[in-house]
């Protein structure tokens, strides 16, 4: 097959399928992953995955050539589900023959396998839901399969296309990055390779990369040989960490920099590998990430696949070069690139790779051994070997993916870095490689955590941390400190007025953006009216223009024009405003300046052949549109406009609403772009065309009817979206924000536009706007409950209102009795507000039906039959229960199992029943599948071993106990603060220190307790902050928590600790009671006062 095939498919693909998202909006403004903000709104979060699979029907596109076959699922975020290398018959990206969703994603299901393609963030929102897709064919017998999505938290789109070309071993994948919104936007690109591991496998980076990061710069470390601590785990003894048998821990580490433009994995085993290449000076980006080799991660390989094993992930970043690290897109920018996955053979460790070929050279004194892999064929290809710019080597051969040179040259070799090796065909270079040379190299430092606005000396540095802090989505700093410190220092700072005000604008507060902006442009005016740069006259523009004012918005983006920089943006809006006034050649005009500085602007290619239209120029407007079409193949304004222009258009509304999937955010976005331009007829004519009942469609009608002056229509529409099902419907636009309004003063009686406002409000932080517009829905109808739950979390986490938040979290649940996420957060304020255990407990058991929906809810169950001392029946729930945690919530479920069995066996201990006691205490050591999760390694247990100890010794095995006694006191002495998963409980340095006095070591017992003591009495009034580096806290953090109430009660358990091993039992029940004042629901204070009883 010397031509490349492409074509759609159903295939049947055993899957274990998703539940429903999820119906209440998610506000998670300070939750952390992937080291960035964790926030999901306007997207629902889905968080039920069935235990069963089942044959399910997913819609396929394959691409095929006489090498290599490829799979894309649309469906599942258009990823590559299969990449089959045909002349080996090798998969060269990891082939899950399952789809197993596990809770990875950002919004919850995620699967291993192939390769996803993340951005604008990781994990993307979408990677587990459709895109649009459309195939396309080329002159030069290459096929295309585009697949498009626009992000709807930021506005941002992105086009893949992947395409094969005949006769080449590679699949290009070209990337298409636009900005169609009027705001900077920032986005990463990670491409996310799965490739399968075992004990022959090895990640294969540059050979000049010697230093690797981990998430935001954090820690370092040596590459590839590791020889400290990363991770938490030891490498000292000098470890190959490109090897995955010996990373046993879940690792990710990013190459600091490198010269070359491949990255790969390679199997020595099966002698194949994959490789990324992509120029690096756009694509610095070479990551790995593992679950790690130990039993941590064998669970999450059985979470995410049935019988394929065991994966890493071989990242590649584009415009990015760690996690966090997001580059800026400019309003209307397009960014576009090309990066290729191959496979290849026989090579091994690649010591560098273009998209021609692939070169292997081990270099010793005596002996060059050359491998090279060709991606395609070439008859006359040429290997040259020179030493010290002599040659010693040349010889032809032919080159293809399935004809590989080999070749071990005779040299004598002085200096490894005077051997150069390149691969020509005729004058073309294919490959070369010439050694670096050898020296010690220099270790990378690890990022600082930002300063307190207070501490930073200049404001030019409070400006560029408060934009890192936006640029990188930070999770739980916020940049208004550091931009409000600035202005207290120069309350006229024309950069930080600039930047502030666009902060307030991207949050929908436009009165107070206005005049931040002004404050700008006073200042940037005080000398000459004229200023270099005349972006805070386009922001003004821009928030007049929001605010419907529309003739001042133009006269504020005319003076913008006069600087290079605004000129793309501000011709784009004053030709709106012209098509608005029916001003048509003076728009085209304007359009035709626009994109002379940007000939990709879409939003104004479109709103061009809008013009044409108006003008009466069909030929032009059809010729300019077939352009466009080109350019965007998802231009939807571009592909409605065509459908005007033709009296007979069924035929191409039908492939353009197949192509829009009657996705109603297609249909919204085409609406909002024509009506930027006053072309309400046409943005009602796209709306129409979607076919579903959805709220925002009806009040965008009614918004355009209004504008039309057609009052009767408007009234109608906002009543319909009035009486529609609100499931689903999260607005976060900034233009919803007028529509809104509008419909809420034409029709003031309608509960539901306040509601939908307040989401939009609460989501932007506006949170004392949106509790009033939740107020006045539930004042016109008291009957919706998840404005009441809304209220509750407003209340608590914002107004401090406990007694408020408690009425309205009841209200909602007693509304609607099936929901199971209300349950839980309903349950979560009674813990924050010392409701009694068993009666907490009493709700669950009358409520079990919806109790075994989520896993956290039953995580809460069996916690409160451990608080209640119902250990038994603890860990028979644990047991008739399959668990799936979130990524980075390890650690819960188990540690509730551990308790369960350990309280038991103290019970058997204390009934001197030994051997019973030593049942339980073996079957704590060992994490049922169940579980969902591994024990992680490093994981000490000294506990559960102290116990084992004292049984061993009471049944008489002296010798046994005292080596259970050794693996009590491993472990470290330096207790932590706030804890993660991997991190040491404190409560192990107390048995480690009760071990030793079992063998005699008073003085390192006192040793552990008094480091106990030590950091509960040095950090018990600590000002506590937030981890500038923090990774990963999954929590769906519903209810705030005080960080300095929370570390005061962590330290007194500390003390309490510490009092319990030195047995002086009175002040240890003191310091565990002052902990209990502190956090009524602190677990393992309960256990602990009991010991000191």
């Amino acid at each position: 097959m010397d031509t490349v095939r492409i074509w759609e498919e159903s295939v049947v693909i055993p899957t274990y399928e998703v539940g429903a998202p999820d119906k209440n909006p998610m506000f998670l403004e300070k939750r952390v992953y992937q080291g960035s903000s964790g926030k999901v709104y306007p997207y629902p979060t889905t968080e039920i995955i069935s235990h069963e699979k089942k044959d399910k029907t997913w819609h396929a596109v394959y691409l095929e050539n006489e090498y290599l076959k490829v799979m894309i699922l649309p469906e599942l975020g258009g990823r590559i589900q299969r990449a089959y290398d045909k002349t080996n018959d090798y998969d060269f990206v990891y082939y899950n023959h399952v789809i197993k969703p596990a809770l990875v994603g950002l919004a919850g299901p995620w699967i291993s396998g192939g390769i996803e393609f993340n951005w604008p963030q990781h994990h993307r929102p979408t990677t587990y839901m459709p895109v649009d897709h459309v195939i396309s064919e080329h002159e030069d017998g290459s096929k295309t399969l585009m697949v498009n999505d626009v992000d709807q938290m930021y506005g941002t789109k992105g086009i893949a296309s992947f395409t094969l070309y005949p006769g080449k071993a590679y699949i290009e994948i070209r990337g298409q990055l636009y900005n169609r919104t009027a705001m900077p936007q920032t986005f990463l690109w990670w491409a996310n390779p799965a490739v399968p591991v075992n004990d022959h496998t090895q990640s294969v980076f540059p050979p000049d990369v010697h230093t690797v990061y981990d998430h935001g710069k954090r820690d370092v470390s040596r590459f590839p040989i590791a020889k400290g601590v990363y991770y938490k785990h030891d490498y000292s003894e000098g470890v190959d960490i490109s090897r995955y048998k010996n990373i046993p821990v879940p690792t990710s580490y990013m190459a600091e920099t490198s010269k070359y433009d491949f990255v790969g994995g390679y199997d020595y085993q099966k002698e194949a590998g994959l490789l990324h290449v992509a120029d690096h000076h756009f694509s610095p980006g070479k990551k790995q990430w593992t679950w790690g080799c130990g039993e941590f991660g064998k669970a999450w390989d059985r979470s995410l696949t049935d019988e394929d094993g065991p994966y890493i992930e071989l990242m590649t970043g584009v415009y990015t070069e760690n996690q966090p690290d997001f580059t800026w897109l400019k309003p209307f920018e397009e960014k576009t690139f090309k990066q290729y996955f191959m496979p290849y053979k026989k090579v091994g460790a690649v010591k560098n790779a273009t998209i021609h070929a692939a070169l292997g050279a081990e270099i010793d004194r005596e002996t060059i051994r050359v491998t090279v892999y060709g991606t395609q064929r070439y008859e006359d290809a040429e290997v040259v070997v020179t030493n010290a710019g002599q040659e010693i080597y040349r010889k032809k051969g032919f080159l293809s993916p399935t004809d590989i040179f080999e070749a071990a040259i005779p040299a004598d070799v002085k200096k490894k870095e005077d051997i150069c090796v390149s691969v020509y065909h005729g004058k073309k270079l294919l490959v070369s490689y010439q050694p670096e040379k050898e020296e010690i190299p220099e270790l990378g430092k690890p990022a600082e955590a930002a300063k307190n606005p207070e501490e930073i000396m200049t404001n030019e540095e409070l400006l560029l941390t408060a934009q890192h802090i936006e640029q990188h989505r930070h999770a739980t700093y916020l940049p208004d400190p550091y931009y409000l410190e600035g202005l207290k220092r120069d309350p006229g700072d024309s950069r930080i007025n600039n930047a502030y005000g666009m902060l307030l604008f991207r949050r929908g507060n436009f009165t107070e953006a206005e005049k931040h902006f002004r404050a700008a442009i006073k200042r940037l005016t005080f000398r000459s009216p004229n200023p270099f740069n005349s972006e805070a006259y386009y922001n003004l523009g821009l928030v007049l223009f929001y605010q419907d004012r529309k003739e001042e918005a133009f006269d504020a983006f005319y003076k913008a024009t006069w600087s290079n920089e605004q000129q793309e943006m501000s011709f784009y809006y004053l030709a709106a405003i012209e098509a608005g006034r029916a001003n048509y050649e003076e728009a085209l005009e304007l359009i035709e300046k626009g994109l002379v500085k940007n000939s990709h602007n879409i939003k104004a290619r479109a709103l061009k052949a809008v013009i044409f239209r108006k003008l009466g120029r069909t030929k032009e407007a059809k010729d300019w549109i077939a352009e466009n079409l080109k350019v965007d193949a998802f231009d939807y304004m571009s592909g409605f406009e065509l459908a005007l222009s033709e009296e007979d258009n069924t035929e191409i509304l039908s492939e353009m609403n197949c192509l829009m999937r009657n996705f109603q955010e297609n249909y919204l976005m085409t609406a909002r772009d024509y009506a930027d331009a006053g072309c309400y007829e046409e943005a009602i004519a796209i709306l129409e065309q979607c076919t579903k009942a959805y709220p925002l469609l009806s009040y965008y009608k009614g918004y355009y009817y209004a504008k039309l002056g057609n009052t009767e229509k408007c009234i109608s529409e906002y009543k319909e979206a009035d009486a529609c099902n609100p499931i689903y419907c999260f607005p976060n636009k900034l233009e919803d924000i007028a529509v809104l309004k509008e419909a809420i003063r034409v029709l003031p009686k309608g509960a539901k536009a306040y509601y939908y406002l307040g989401n939009l409000y609460y989501d932007k932080l506006q949170f004392e706007q949106a509790i009033g517009l939740w107020e006045k829905s539930t004042a016109l109808d008291n009957s919706y409950p998840t404005v009441h739950r809304n209220l509750s979390i407003a209340y608590y986490n914002k107004q401090g209102n406990l007694q408020k938040a408690k009425t309205e979290m009841e209200k909602a649940f007693a509304l609607d009795e099936t929901d199971s996420r209300v349950f839980l957060e309903l349950d979560q304020l009674y813990k924050k507000l010392g409701v009694p255990f068993t009666e907490r407990l009493e709700r669950y058991e009358k409520h079990m039906d919806i109790v075994a929906e989520r896993d956290d809810v039953m995580l809460e169950f069996v916690t409160l039959y451990n608080l209640t001392g119902m250990h038994k029946k603890a860990y028979e729930t644990i047991m008739s229960h399959t668990f799936r945690p979130w990524e980075g919530a390890e650690g819960r479920i188990s540690g509730q199992y551990k308790i369960a069995l350990l309280e038991m066996a103290k019970e058997k201990i204390a009934q001197a029943q030994y051997e019973q006691a030593e049942e339980l205490l073996q079957k704590a050591m060992i994490y049922p599948h169940n579980l969902g999760e591994g024990k992680l390694e490093g994981t000490k247990d000294n506990h559960l071993y102290y116990y084992l100890g004292i049984v061993k010794k009471m049944l008489g095995s002296q010798a046994e106990a005292a080596e259970c006694f050794e693996k009590a006191r491993i472990g470290e002495n330096e207790p932590a603060g706030v804890l993660y998963y991997y991190d040491q409980p404190a409560d192990m340095i107390l048995y480690k220190g009760l071990a030793n006095l079992e063998l005699g070591n008073t003085k390192e017992a006192y040793a552990c307790f008094n480091k106990l003591m030590d950091y509960g009495e040095r950090h018990l009034n600590d000002e506590m902050k937030d981890d500038f580096f923090a990774v990963s806290l999954p929590d769906f953090l519903i209810f705030e928590e005080d960080m300095n109430v929370r570390n005061k009660a962590h330290c007194f358990y500390l003390m309490g600790l510490a009092k319990l091993g030195i047995r002086e039992k009175q002040k240890a029940s003191e310091y565990f009671d002052e902990a209990l004042q502190l956090d009524h629901n602190h677990q393992n204070c309960y256990i602990y006062k009991k010991m000191a009883v």
